[in-house]
């Protein structure tokens, strides 16, 4: 079992206890699960990938609360489970914890319900759009083969539960307030518990969070994303950000800042790489250009990444479709973009 961060307490200034647990959803990648006592029954926030020894882990961080902080909480005392957002590495083992609690009820939003609720719906689909998408930004035939077998890969192990909580924004749940915050995932919450924000992948410590273009999913892309930050940014009061990956960050609103700088920097990268093609060219051609030395399940990453800038932009009307002859005449070619 990899060496993983410790279990932390954080707390409220509404007296609520925050325990962040470390768990590998992947090989080398920690995501933070939480659990929250004070703001009504013991509840759970995510419960990370439920692969390898992600499971495990979990219950192990859970039993460190009273053998290590002196809680009198138990895996069978929590009743709620919350999950942030339907992104594997946060929802995977949810189905394996409802077990645990010996049937915990389980909360989400509403735009994401059906990815716990009709999980093998939700691959088929998403699978499906992904093809299109990945067909319509230029990528070889052999090469989307691969990426479309790496994508499912760890999605195997997972199968549906049912939901009982909607996590709405205009309900308040024991002193918890969920702001809905698309872009990275369509049903992503940040939750509010007093002066502690609960980001999930909203907002992280050092990197920006991964985009995909709504093309695929709808309430993705960067458009509601620097929307939902902006939704962030009216929070006043924030004192310490617990995301579901890398460090607390007690400077969010500068973080903010720093996030949205980033991404209009990304924005210039796709214009650039365009202006040096002196000529037309794909999401693919540019995702090369841009990062020419990803591999593996990094080149899907790197073109969704991609595609929602190239997506952003055309729809601010900076790009082009150039190849209209090609588009109107054959079922779903690669568009090639230029600048307007």
């Amino acid at each position: 079992m990899s060496s993983l961060p410790p279990v932390e307490r954080f707390e409220s200034n509404t007296g609520v206890r925050i325990y962040r647990l470390p768990v590998e959803a992947f090989p080398q990648f920690i995501t933070y699960c939480y659990v929250l006592l004070g703001a009504g029954v013991p509840t759970l926030m995510d419960t990370g990938s439920g692969y390898g020894n992600s499971n495990d882990q979990l219950l192990a961080g859970i039993n460190a609360l009273k053998n290590d902080f002196g809680e009198s909480v138990t895996v069978q005392d929590i009743r709620r489970i919350l999950i942030s957002h339907g992104h594997i590495d946060h929802f995977g083992g949810v189905a394996f914890m409802e077990e645990q609690t010996g049937g915990a009820q389980i909360g989400i939003h509403e735009i994401d319900r059906r990815v716990l609720t009709a999980y093998e719906e939700r691959v088929v689909v998403a699978t499906k759009d992904l093809r299109v998408y990945l067909e319509r930004a230029g990528v070889k035939p052999e090469l989307l083969v691969k990426l479309i077998e790496m994508y499912g890969f760890s999605k195997k192990h997972v199968r549906s539960v049912t939901v009982d909580i909607d996590l709405d924004e205009d309900v308040e749940l024991d002193g918890m307030r969920f702001i809905h915050t698309p872009g990275h995932c369509p049903g992503q919450v940040c939750t509010i518990i007093g002066d502690v924000l609960l980001s999930a992948d909203h907002i992280l410590a050092r990197t920006t969070p991964h985009q995909a273009p709504e093309s695929i999913t709808a309430y993705t892309g960067l458009g509601h994303y620097l929307e939902s930050l902006k939704k962030v940014e009216k929070i006043d009061g924030i004192r310490v950000t617990l995301g579901g990956h890398e460090e607390p960050i007690y400077a969010v609103y500068e973080r903010i800042g720093g996030i949205r700088a980033s991404h209009e920097r990304k924005l210039e990268r796709v214009l650039d790489a365009i202006r040096a093609a002196e000529k037309p060219i794909t999401i693919s051609e540019i995702s090369k250009h841009m990062y020419p030395d990803r591999h593996g399940y990094e080149v899907l990453l790197a073109m969704e990444e991609v595609g929602a800038h190239v997506e952003y932009l055309y729809q601010h009307g900076k790009l082009a479709v150039c190849n209209l002859d090609e588009v109107e005449r054959e079922y779903n070619p690669a568009l090639k973009y230029g600048i307007v």
